[in-house]
């Protein structure tokens, strides 16, 4: 949607006609500020005297006001610009941007000159190219897209979230540095060898093209989406990248010919995580140190050879501070974790699918009970995320130094509190048991898909019953869900009190249901960010004694319901009540259970 400006004078360039008030200066700062002032306003602003300082700092550093005003995020963007854009008499494009002949387009505004000005060229009509911005008061832009096309410039304006949003569409991640080293760079991977670990990711103004520059634009750009995974995997078609986001793979728009940097790129990858870059045909694991922003991201790197080529797994790992309110727990299982977390021995499982949490969950009870009285060693494979305070050990199996050899040797160093990553064989469990009943308390992980499944897989594994019942002292099982966009929820009005019926949803759970819609805050999904569900069972002692006695895995289910059990789906619509998500995220993640 559109809105069209008044006719106002046109300011004209050597090849350029734009609809634009004069440049700013000292005569005319006044003006722009009273401009952005009611802007400001019109947009929700409550703090003017944050505005006025933003645009002052940005005069000075001879930065974008605009762009500094939007950063700040104290206003509302897409109703400021839309102001702006009345304010200055220039058209304003709303929503998705509508962009077609993009082949075309693409030939006239190169990839370098759109993603540096950040400017989208809408439509090539009788010689006029129209090209959307957010940030017309960009002299070097102007002057920068005047010398480049040759083509008579309209100037719109466009959010600046849909703009970028379509940069990525139109060209692809990191497509202005691909394109100059097309031009002009040797892709030789003796080259690559050349350059220092780039550690740092930030936003490279340099002018000079490179692949180290493309790789990083292609982490930073995962980062800016707040992905988990990045993929790159080689195709008969030419090279493809992945992102996870929110547990969702996306693909990731590429510059055309990326399969001429394919093995540069994957290259250029090794060399970061300190891989043999001649080694092909055999998997390799790595670690990159990165910094974004002032952050550090830890990077899990792992290589596969396939039949098209090597692909390359990103997994990103932000040095997150982990605490039991990141867990975001409901007061039932919040007071259940309290309680269990007091305990001075016993093993506590934390169960679930590969992805849903699992080692997080261990990592913030780890940081609640951590303190200089308190001795807490871990053995991980790999070790994920450091925690100050803690010994963290990681498994190496080619020198010997599994999860069970492992625990046996922290056994030995005098710790109150164990962590082992996860149970896989029944050595391990049974070494972990016998070292609760030895007075530690041991934390650990399971692949199980619910919280009492968890007594069925240690029995499986060959741990005897009476050892399962005297050292087990909970299993809480979850899963990730996706949240609802904050900004384009909606109430659900379809649902109705049949609906609560047949979901067994219990009476005392109040509230109204949300449902998914799409904005470009969330990319059109309904949804940004996860949120945990949980279920905790407590191994009360009425079931001790009937695992001890080999009872059916019915029979405990049925003692653990009776002893204030709450399953995962109960919990994931107390989250659907509150608006946090949706019924259908509840529904494809749990499973039903009988009524009790």
């Amino acid at each position: 949607m559109s809105r069209h400006p008044q006719s106002i004078p046109v300011l004209t360039y050597t090849r350029l006609e734009i609809v634009m008030p004069v440049i700013i200066n000292e005569k005319t700062a006044p003006l722009y500020e009273t401009i952005f002032e009611k802007a400001a306003l019109f947009a929700s602003c409550t703090d003017l005297e944050a505005v006025y300082a933003l645009i002052e700092e940005s005069k000075k550093l001879k930065l974008s006001s605009i762009d500094s005003i939007l950063n700040a995020g104290i206003l509302n963007e897409e109703l400021f610009l839309d102001h702006l854009a009345d304010s200055l008499g220039l058209e304003w494009l709303g929503g998705d941007l509508e962009i077609e002949n993009v082949a075309e387009l693409k030939l006239i505004c190169r990839a370098a000159l759109a993603i540096r000005f950040q400017v989208v060229p809408i439509t090539l009509n009788d010689g006029v190219l129209t090209l959307a911005c957010f940030d017309p008061l960009n002299l070097d832009m102007r002057q920068m897209v005047t010398r480049s096309i040759s083509a008579k410039i309209k100037f719109v304006m466009a959010s600046r979230r849909s703009i970028r949003i379509q940069l990525g569409e139109m060209y692809g991640v990191g497509a202005d540095t691909f394109e100059q080293i097309l031009e002009g760079r040797d892709l030789e991977v003796e080259g690559l060898l050349d350059s220092d670990e780039a550690s740092v990711i930030d936003h490279d103004d340099s002018e000079e093209a490179s692949v180290l520059r493309f790789v990083n634009q292609i982490i930073r750009e995962a980062l800016v989406q707040k992905a988990t995974d990045i993929h790159v995997e080689p195709q008969k078609g030419g090279m493809c990248i992945r992102y996870r986001v929110d547990g969702q793979l996306l693909d990731v728009p590429v510059p055309e010919n990326i399969n001429a940097l394919q093995d540069s790129v994957i290259a250029r990858l090794k060399i970061m995580s300190r891989l043999d870059v001649a080694e092909r045909r055999a998997p390799q694991d790595g670690r990159i140190h990165l910094s974004h922003e002032g952050q550090s991201v830890d990077v899990r790197v792992a290589t596969i050879p396939s039949v098209e080529g090597e692909t390359v797994s990103l997994r990103l790992l932000n040095q997150d501070k982990f605490n039991l309110t990141k867990l975001d727990l409901e007061d039932k299982v919040q007071a259940g974790i309290s309680e269990v977390l007091k305990l001075s021995n016993g093993v506590i499982l934390a169960t679930g699918p590969t992805g849903s949490g699992k080692s997080t969950s261990l990592y913030c009870f780890l940081d609640h009970l951590n303190d200089r009285e308190t001795r807490i060693v871990t053995i991980e494979d790999p070790v994920e995320n450091k925690l100050p305070g803690v010994v963290q050990i990681a498994v190496r199996p080619e020198v010997g130094l599994s999860f069970a050899q492992g625990l046996r040797s922290i056994l030995r160093a005098d710790p109150n509190i164990v962590m082992v990553g996860e149970i896989r064989d029944t050595e391990t469990a049974e070494i972990a048991i016998r070292a609760s009943l030895t007075g530690h308390l041991v934390f650990s992980t399971l692949h199980t898909n619910d919280a009492i499944g968890g007594i069925s897989r240690l029995l499986d594994m060959g741990v005897e019953p009476f050892l399962v019942s005297a050292s087990v002292r909970a299993f809480m099982a979850q899963r990730l869900l996706r949240k609802l966009c904050v900004s384009c929820k909606q109430p659900n009005e379809a649902f109705t009190q049949e609906d609560r019926r047949k979901l067994n949803i219990p009476v005392d759970i109040t509230g109204v249901p949300y449902r998914a819609v799409g904005c470009n805050e969330c990319r059109n999904t309904g949804y940004s960010g996860r949120v945990g569900i949980y279920e905790l069972c407590k191994v009360t002692q009425p079931m001790q004694e009937m695992i001890a006695r080999g009872a059916d895995i019915s029979e405990i289910e049925q003692q653990a319901y009776d002893d204030g059990f709450e399953p995962m789906r109960i919990y994931g619509w107390r989250k659907v009540m509150k608006g946090i998500t949706s019924v259908e995220e509840v529904l494809s993640s749990t499973h039903g259970t009988i009524e009790h």
